[in-house]
């Protein structure tokens, strides 16, 4: 739900800014991440409870004398319930709760559940595998860049249709997680990969997206702190390799720790940490694909930036910290393939019927291409910017249900698969469920889409950056 609150909310920021001395862009980026914030009430731009929620406890952080209880007309807003009740504000924290700190990719439950009932890892990487054919590799190596393994699943299959194309071309891939607990996943999927392709070169790390492409944190005390393992697998069975990347566990334990940033709520690293792995009997063969550590390179041929950031987040954040700085990262002939939810399907007649109105699909390819070209500026002449026609740039995919699960009586348990569905894609947070689950009222809408369309599909939209050849 969107509110209208701009002159109320504009004389609290004002107010704040007068007293404290700040500029309004200042606040704006330092409050939303979004410095034109501020321009942007005053032309009458409406406002999400969440954004409200993030505005006044950024103005009790400093200490705005009533900056938490003013302008009292917007409290029952900001606990989004709409009612008249009152909202104590809490002053930010390290400790604050979780869903203060809410970042929508690190809700495990929702994750793992949506991955096992949903087709979305399946088309997304049949979605790669098209891109793969137009690639133009080079030696040493065929170099592909993840930029967000999750469990592993997608870059698991790639792998697969990548050995297929090219069986005996040496293969480095680098794979962006701070999830400790995807990681552990991803690396047990990766055993038969080392297997049936044994001149691979993974790389597994929890840079930030800036720093990950060139495994090269990019401030001196991040690089002083960095945490750089190899490790040269023996043997030639999937059994040995399994047993070896199990003993991983207590350095992942250790060195992929995680905390939440105060500024964004987003999980930050504790210290830069690479992970190397490849096979010792290959290493003679591998020498120029092994990275060395302060040596990095990008120059990848292939990107995938599968929901590599939040759907609600700013559209300048998303072009400066994720897809601009992914798209420097390729190589000559290499390309970037983005892909985030589009909306416009089933699940979002869900979320719709729960909370009318809502739509977190306002930010389409062709604006995060516009607002990328526009962060490259004069390097965007090096690129190919590809949004599409609707046919090729949309696809779609389905929980799974059996044929008899979509009838007059649908079971609970795929009433709760499909409801997790929606709130997940769409990017619910947990301080808004609590407010609906009080009630059945969300499974009887759930109830109702499914029967009317007699399944539960998405939607999700791509777009493809490549880096001309010459």
């Amino acid at each position: 739900m969107e509110v209208a609150v701009g002159g109320s909310l504009l004389g609290s920021i004002s107010d704040f800014c007068r007293r404290t001395g700040m500029a309004e862009s200042t606040f704006g980026r330092r409050a939303v991440n979004d410095g034109k914030f501020v321009a942007r009430l005053r032309d009458g731009a409406r406002v999400t409870p969440e954004t409200l929620q993030r505005v006044n406890q950024f103005m009790v952080k400093h200490g705005a004398p009533g900056a938490g209880e003013s302008p009292p007309e917007l409290l029952p807003l900001i606990s989004g319930t709409g009612g008249a009740r009152a909202v104590h504000p809490v002053a930010p924290s390290h400790d604050a709760p979780p869903e203060k700190n809410f970042r929508f990719f690190d809700n495990r439950q929702k994750y793992l559940l949506f991955v096992n009932t949903c087709s979305e890892k399946d088309v997304v990487a049949s979605r790669v595998g098209l891109e793969l054919a137009h690639i133009h590799p080079r030696p040493p190596a065929i170099r592909l860049f993840d930029a967000g393994m999750g469990d592993g699943t997608v870059l698991a299959r790639v792998m697969r249709e990548m050995h297929r194309r090219f069986p005996t071309v040496p293969f480095y891939i680098v794979g962006k997680e701070i999830s400790l607990e995807d990681v552990r996943l991803s690396l047990r999927k990766m055993v038969d990969r080392f297997y049936e392709h044994p001149a691979t070169v993974l790389v597994v790390t929890n840079m930030y997206y800036t720093e990950a492409p060139w495994l090269t944190p990019r401030s001196v005390p991040a690089a002083t702190s960095m945490v750089w393992n190899e490790l040269a697998l023996t043997g030639t069975t999937a059994h040995d390799f399994a047993e070896q990347i199990s003993a991983l566990e207590p350095f992942l334990a250790k060195n992929w720790q995680a905390r939440h940033s105060p500024k964004t709520g987003n999980p930050i690293y504790d210290h830069p940490t690479a992970l190397v792995i490849y096979r010792d009997d290959y290493r003679f063969l591998l020498d120029e694909v092994i990275p060395k550590r302060g040596e990095g390179r990008a120059d990848y041929d292939m990107v995938i930036a599968s929901q590599p950031y939040r759907l609600r987040a700013p559209l300048e954040f998303k072009a400066q910290r994720v897809v601009a700085p992914l798209v420097r990262a390729l190589g000559k002939g290499g390309r970037l393939l983005g892909i985030h939810s589009h909306g416009d399907d089933p699940g979002l007649e869900i979320i719709q019927k729960v909370w009318p109105g809502e739509n977190p699909y306002t930010q389409s390819r062709h604006d995060v291409l516009r607002a990328t070209k526009s962060e490259l500026g004069k390097e965007s002449r090096r690129f190919n910017f590809n949004a599409y026609a609707d046919a090729r740039a949309l696809f779609r995919y389905e929980m799974h249900t059996l044929p008899s699960e979509i009838s007059a009586s649908i079971g609970t348990s795929t009433l709760f698969a499909a409801w997790n569905a929606a709130i997940y894609v769409a990017q619910i947070d947990d301080a808004r469920l609590s407010e609906v689950l009080r009630d059945t009222r969300y499974l009887d809408a759930t109830r109702e889409v499914l029967q009317k369309h007699g399944s539960l599909w998405f939607l999700d939209e791509s777009y493809v950056v490549s880096r001309k050849r010459d």
